[in-house]
């Protein structure tokens, strides 16, 4: 006798019987939602997405574009003061920080001229 365990003795080990598996389980799934009642996905009527405003369009993307922008400086930010700590003297490191500070002085740059170039983005648009 082997020293496989019952329970994995009983598991199908053959290529049809894995694949006759797998069919079964997908079988099993386009079963399930095949069953769920049409009547859930009824149309009831109201718009599923109502479109805003163009002013309102830009607005939202104003405060996430200056969100994102200050997240990333941050992060940078971060990058920069853990490379400095962590430099040790090393000029290729020093530099390496001193990269990472510039790109958080642009991001923070970016994120605090966000709205005027939205501004100029509306204007061109017409809005």
């Amino acid at each position: 006798m082997s020293r496989i365990p019952a329970r994995l003795r009983a598991l199908p080990h053959s290529r049809t019987a894995r694949r006759a598996s797998r069919a079964a389980a997908v079988t099993a799934e386009v079963m399930l939602l095949l069953s769920v009642p049409a009547a859930a996905y009824a149309d009831t009527g109201l718009p599923v997405l109502a479109a805003n405003s163009l002013p309102v369009v830009i607005a939202n993307l104003q405060s996430w574009l200056i969100g994102i922008l200050a997240a990333l400086a941050t992060l940078f930010l971060v990058l920069a003061g853990v490379y400095w700590a962590t430099a040790g003297g090393d000029p290729a490191q020093v530099d390496k920080a001193k990269g990472a500070l510039k790109n958080a002085l642009v991001g923070y740059g970016l994120a605090v001229l966000a709205p005027v170039l939205l501004d100029i983005v509306q204007g061109i648009v017409g809005g």
